[in-house]
């Protein structure tokens, strides 16, 4: 089989390739500040340089492949809140030229990979796929904005696409601007954290393996025109969370600066995916593993993170 992986040199997208690295992959990514061609070291794939926006090169790179998975996308909240504009350029634009390349091409199979967050904040229980959207930050704008482009060209055009939405993924090789990672690293560096608001916001976490994994099946057995969700194994407020990362760094609660909240602070998210687990979807990695095997990773790897600039 060969696959396309979009976005393959960032943080989900390279554990992608390497869980699917018994396949023919070829890498498509822009190179932004959060790729860093490093994560795919020992993966054996072709990586090509190029933006999902450019329908040219979309028209010579997309054909011949057996699955295209969409990985590609600017993600971090804070940064859509500085401004919007490359949110909207690269996921909604970026997918609307993506998925016109795959129906061009007549891709068997495309999986656009994206958040919880389109939904906005749930006071209680969980989101099932049928969900309103209701999304509260630029960034889960844009990013519901592209899945419905990708539920469109389904429709419309029978484009064998299934989108698949999570939580909060964790893991090595996340670049430092996302909480775990932005913490971890400033506290081997002695750098204060910085907790937003009373850090009483709940998310839920799920490791990048997992999250992969679930992925993968979704590329296997998923219908056309679904959409999936992948829970965490784990839902904390970022104060819980907080206490675990000092914790495994033998620092105190001194170390922790409170900070003003960001704007529109989602209050908690939580997906229902019995519609995964009906697939034959389990987690396979506890969170307290997990969230160990991630610190370690960090601790032992200052070489991969120090160039990196954290953005609080």
């Amino acid at each position: 089989m060969r696959i396309l992986v979009t976005g393959g040199a960032g943080f989900i997208g390279s554990h992608f390739a390497r869980i699917a690295a018994a396949e023919r992959i070829t890498v498509l990514d822009r190179l932004t500040y959060a790729a860093d061609l490093a994560n795919l070291d020992g993966v054996a794939c072709d990586v090509v340089e190029g933006d999902i926006c450019d329908a040219g090169l979309l028209s010579r790179v997309v054909p011949g492949h057996d699955l295209v998975v969409n990985f590609a996308a600017e993600s971090h909240v804070d940064r859509s809140i500085e401004g919007a504009a490359e949110f909207v350029r690269t996921n909604v634009l970026g997918v609307q030229a993506l998925m016109r390349a795959c129906l061009d091409a007549g891709t068997p199979k495309v999986v656009h990979v994206s958040t919880d967050e389109v939904y906005g904040s749930i006071e209680s229980g969980s989101w099932r796929e049928d969900a309103p959207l209701r999304p509260r930050s630029p960034y889960a704008a844009s990013k519901a904005g592209g899945d419905l482009i990708a539920l469109a060209d389904a429709t419309t055009h029978g484009l064998p696409v299934v989108i698949t939405r999570c939580g909060n993924t964790y893991g090595p090789r996340q670049y430092p601007e996302k909480i775990i990672p932005l913490f971890v690293t400033n506290l081997l560096a002695g750098r204060k954290l910085p907790l937003y608001g009373d850090g009483g916001n709940i998310r839920e976490w799920i490791h990048v393996d997992d999250h992969c994994r679930a992925i993968q099946l979704v590329a296997e057995r998923g219908v056309p025109g679904e959409v999936y969700h992948v829970a965490g194994s784990a839902q904390l407020t970022n104060v819980e969370l907080t206490e675990r990362l000092l914790a495994a760094l033998g620092a105190d609660w001194d170390m922790v600066e409170r900070v003003a909240d960001r704007k529109g602070h989602d209050r908690r998210y939580s997906l229902d995916d019995t519609k995964l687990r009906a697939l034959g979807y389990r987690p396979r990695v506890g969170w307290e593993e997990g969230l160990a095997e991630t610190v370690r990773w960090y601790t032992d790897n200052p070489s991969w993170w120090k160039d990196k600039t954290p953005t609080g």
